[in-house]
């Protein structure tokens, strides 16, 4: 089950540019539950994606409003 800052933090990932900082126990726990991942951009940089897992979290979520 998801926190809600966790759910939040995943509603900005699909919606946001990138542009904010997520606390980082949050992103850990989305990325142990595969709801994101993390690519690799340069040595000191990384983005975060959701996964199909997590599109699909975020859609049941929607429905259910």
């Amino acid at each position: 089950m998801l926190s809600p800052h966790e759910i939040a933090a995943l509603m900005l990932l699909d919606s946001a540019n990138g542009n904010f900082e997520l606390d980082p126990a949050d992103l850990k726990s989305l990325v142990r539950q595969q709801l994101v991942q993390l690519e690799r951009l340069a040595h000191d940089r990384s983005q975060v994606r959701l996964t199909n897992h997590g599109r699909n979290f975020l859609d049941s979520v929607a429905k259910r409003r």
